[in-house]
């Protein structure tokens, strides 16, 4: 499956001022490719995060929660083949001993570079090996290079995933930038880096993503702006429903522009490249032919909504009948009452792509279903469950779960 089409400047090389990128082959991945990434402030940028809230979390996570509390940064390290999640104080101290390598040639503080880490949980990261490249990595800094910091924090991802906005204010203009990597274990549940010490609620998801933004705006503000981003985008979407160790989302501001906004200016592009981003990576879902809006509506609140779409985004019957291009709609229904959410069955409808499949609590009929399926077989459709009329609604992306994942997955290691 291609990436989806973006009508915005996607593949334009143009850079955010204030912001230079690199990549370097340290040996981690096996195929020998670009395995380490790195990006940099020219002056110390504003920064906020949301982290996950696995209860297993990766060296990377752990150190970037407390390095975040500064509210500022100078550089992002990533590294692809090695999640350094599971790895006990060894990990801990690989992360930091990477991350003192690449402050030492920047001439900069180690608190001040930001880490993060993909690939196989258990595995060490090699920190000797990123260290050897250092020097190379900070050579290499150019405000067009982000292209191949994308491709370098990629795994089983199939394209890169870049995605930009500007804004305008007044005849005076500020960019966003967003990278993101992530294509399996995807069903993302992150919260605000200051928000709590200790995570909590139930493990989910998997995805790394980097926003850079030339705007001037306050840490609050900043922070604000990103996690109504990530609520619409990130946190409501999925590929697996399956847990990481290693989901992280860094916005970077570095004032450059010298055009002061608030939250609620920037807010809006941060959300639509984040959500283009989401649905880049849900799109590339290991082995996925389709994405699927699950879009609720008609119960008495949002919140209430959110749990059945995600409930039906979710089930395997469902993103197996996906798959199949199958308008199974007592998937679709069964998945939703087992929501843990009031509604009276007799009173649903269920579309596919505008398809009335489902009236009154039960099916349409045949010639409905065929034309239903026609719709399924294209890339992208939406499925519309309303389930009273409450002004309650959320829409929850995911894709089909078909053989080329469990290809994948079961040879993941090998």
């Amino acid at each position: 499956m291609p990436p989806p089409d973006s009508s915005d400047t996607t593949a334009s090389h143009a850079p955010v001022a204030g912001f230079r990128f690199s990549a370097a082959s340290a040996g981690i991945r096996r195929d020998g490719r670009e395995d380490v990434a790195l990006a940099v402030a020219d002056a110390p940028a504003v920064v906020a995060g949301m982290l996950t809230r696995n209860q297993v979390r990766a060296a990377p996570v752990d150190i970037v929660a407390q390095r975040l509390q500064a509210g500022s940064a100078r550089a992002v390290l990533v590294n692809s083949g090695c999640a350094n999640a599971c790895t006990g104080q060894a990990g801990f101290e690989a992360t930091l001993a990477s991350c003192a390598a690449v402050a030492r040639e920047l001439g900069i503080a180690e608190q001040e570079v930001l880490p993060a880490s993909t690939g196989v949980i258990g595995a060490l990261l090699p920190a000797d090996r990123i260290a050897a490249r250092a020097g190379e990595l900070v050579a290499g800094l150019a405000p067009g290079r982000f292209p191949g910091f994308a491709r370098a924090i990629g795994t089983t991802d199939r394209w890169e995933k870049i995605a930009r906005r500007t804004i305008d204010v007044a005849g005076r203009q500020a960019s966003v930038l967003g990278i993101a990597k992530g294509a399996g274990m995807i069903h993302p549940d992150l919260a605000p880096a200051r928000a709590s010490k200790a995570p909590s609620g139930p493990p989910h998801a998997t995805m790394l993503a980097f926003l850079f933004t030339d705007a001037a705006i306050g840490r609050d503000e900043l922070e604000r702006a990103l996690a109504g981003a990530v609520d619409r985008s990130f946190n409501a979407c999925s590929v697996d429903g399956d847990t990481s160790t290693n989901d992280c989302v860094l916005a970077l501001a570095s004032g450059a522009s010298r055009l002061a906004l608030g939250a609620s200016e920037l807010g809006p592009a941060l959300g639509e490249v984040c959500s283009e981003l989401a649905r880049s990576m849900v799109a590339d879902g290991e082995g996925a032919e389709h994405v699927a809006e699950i879009r609720v509506v008609g119960l008495p609140s949002e919140q209430e909504a959110r749990l059945v779409a995600r409930t039906v985004a979710t089930s395997l019957l469902v993103k197996t009948a996906l798959y199949g291009r199958d308008a199974n709609w007592g998937r679709l229904l069964g998945a939703a009452g087992r929501a843990g959410v009031a509604f009276d069955p007799a009173r649903a409808r269920i579309s596919i792509g505008g398809v009335e499949i489902v009236r009154a609590g039960v099916g349409v009929g045949g010639d409905a279903e065929k034309r239903a399926a026609a719709v399924m077989a294209g890339k992208s459709y939406v499925i519309e469950l309303c389930l009273g009329d409450g002004p309650g609604s959320f829409g929850y992306l995911t894709s089909d779960l078909g053989h080329g994942y469990v290809d994948v997955n079961a040879g993941y290691r090998s």
